[in-house]
């Protein structure tokens, strides 16, 4: 499975090639634990020197979205080192803040002429709807009258078709066209085509100036829209066919964005942190030229410790027969196998969406809460299937002991049915309420509940139906069945999750609690 799941892709052109440097990038110096969502954060201007040190060797220009936070340092620096800007002005609803914003940026392109080659007036306020179209117009016309730079305004390609008055006041239009977050999501192998059909739709619209791809790229990271799926491969691929693209039909095109901005994760779950092509920690190329392109490029360190935990688990199962000798059915001997597999198999996918989508101290805890009950579920179902022991209860855990004294591995059992009931009912609550933003768990969710499914072929031929188990049950297959309708039927992750989901549900109402003679 790995061998497969590993296998490097080929592209024609190296999608970051320092032989043939981008034109521009969107930049921004936030790392770790920085955020321009919090006023008082300021850059060093060392960092960013730093930074434009290392993106003027595989680019001529970065574009900039504000003055805040440190950002007005970017044209002096990129003056330093040799990089062009196309320096951005924030807009939205607090009018002294927006003057302010203009200020500054004109006199820093007046400051630096020789650097900053066009201002960008606003960044997707229309979209936003923090201001009305005439009011930036006014605005753009007004920093037109004070600087001998191009003056444009950003915005999707959509609200330029909603209000067309902005392109009489501006010098170019700059449209972002992001295939992945269209309302009908584009996949990746289409998502070159797609821009290319869009850019030629734009340019018959406003005939007469130049048509910027302002924003454009794939994340490496996150949940799949539809048929688009977020990795490093889609990314690589879809970058390289965007820039041989414009390479054949001589058009600008800046990719957003240099850096992975983990602060955007706040805002736009897990895939608005993984836009950049280099790596917010290590600071390094996701796909250096000349070397394999692989969404796990850890893939046998994960095949390892997935074949590991295989073992651990029919050691488990060995173990139990050696101190309860008997001879156990097939179905017992078979379960066993199906669980090691599959989690042995799952370990590595779950580790690394762990890895990636856990993002503050809740998002580790969940995220880490239920790999621990994925790698937990297998080995204590191997011990209760040996053992001829069932699907265990709530009750078992929590409820009153009668006098009964329960092994220590069936309420660890036990435990971890519960852990693994209430994080795939918050989440599967939240694909019915919230769920643009967030991440489908269906590798740690199939290690968990894969055994426990298991576990029917031991469940106990009488007794009652738990009232617990039972509004579990119906909450799953309830909110399962309409995130299959909303997600729809290209989005992969969510047919998987989704089945598991269904999967626990059955196995939910299928358990049963033995009845105590009085």
């Amino acid at each position: 499975m790995w061998w497969w799941l590993a296998t490097p892709i080929t592209l024609s052109r190296a999608p970051i090639d320092p032989s043939a440097k981008l034109q521009c990038v969107s930049y921004a110096p936030f790392r770790g634990d920085q955020t321009p969502l919090d006023p008082t954060t300021h850059i060093d201007v060392g960092q960013i020197e730093q930074d434009l040190k290392q993106l003027v060797q595989i680019t001529d220009c970065v574009r900039t979205y504000s003055i805040e936070n440190g950002l007005d340092q970017v044209p002096s620096v990129a003056a330093k080192v040799g990089l062009k800007v196309i320096q951005g002005i924030w807009l939205g609803s607090d009018r002294f803040k927006n003057l302010a914003q203009v200020a500054v940026a004109v006199d820093l392109t007046k400051d630096y002429p020789g650097t900053i080659t066009s201002l960008v007036v606003g960044n997707e306020v229309l979209l936003r709807g923090e201001m009305t179209a005439s009011d930036l117009a006014a605005i753009i016309r007004s920093v037109k009258a004070q600087v001998a730079v191009p003056v444009t305004y950003a915005d999707v390609w959509e609200y330029w078709l909603k209000n067309r008055e902005i392109y009489d006041a501006v010098d170019f239009v700059t449209i972002h066209i992001l295939p992945y977050w269209e309302d009908f999501p584009i996949r990746a192998k289409f998502a070159s085509a797609h821009v290319n059909s869009i850019r030629q739709r734009m340019a018959v619209a406003f005939p007469g100036k130049e048509i910027l791809i302002g924003e454009t790229g794939w994340p490496s990271e996150g949940r799949m829209r539809e048929g688009a799926l977020p990795s490093r491969a889609n990314q690589a691929r879809v970058v390289s066919e965007i820039l041989s693209l414009a390479k054949a039909q001589n058009f600008r095109v800046n990719l957003i964005e240099a850096y992975d901005q983990p602060w955007k994760r706040q805002l736009e779950g897990t895939v608005g942190g993984y836009w950049g092509f280099i790596d917010s920690v290590h600071r390094t190329l996701k796909y250096p030229p000349n070397q394999a392109i692989t969404n796990y490029p850890l893939w046998k360190w994960y095949m390892g410790a997935g074949m590991g935990l295989s073992v651990l688990v029919f050691g488990a199962a060995l173990l139990t027969l050696r101190r309860r000798p008997w001879t156990p059915r097939f179905t017992s001997w078979l379960g066993v196998g199906i669980a090691a597999t599959s989690a042995g198999m799952l370990l590595g996918i779950a580790a690394d969406k762990m890895y990636y989508e856990s993002y503050g101290f809740g998002g580790w805890l969940q995220w880490g809460a239920l790999l621990a009950a994925g790698i937990a579920s297998p080995l204590l179902c191997a011990n209760a299937l040996m053992s001829g022991r069932g699907l265990p209860t709530f009750l078992d855990l929590l409820g009153p002991r009668n006098g009964k004294t329960r092994p220590l591995l069936a309420i660890l059992l036990a435990f971890t049915l519960a852990v693994t009931a209430l994080i795939a009912s918050e989440t599967v609550l939240g694909f019915v309420f919230d769920p643009r933003y967030r991440d489908f768990p269906f590798a740690s969710l199939t290690m968990a509940v894969v055994p426990f499914a298991l576990l029917l072929v031991n469940r106990p031929q009488t007794g009652t139906r738990p009232m617990a188990e039972a509004v579990f049950a119906g909450l799953l297959t309830i909110s399962a069945l309409y995130t299959l309708y909303n997600e729809g039927r290209d989005n992969w992750q969510s047919l998987w999750t989704c089945a598991v989901y269904l999967l626990f549900a059955f196995t939910l109402w299928r358990a049963r609690v033995e009845q105590i003679q009085e």
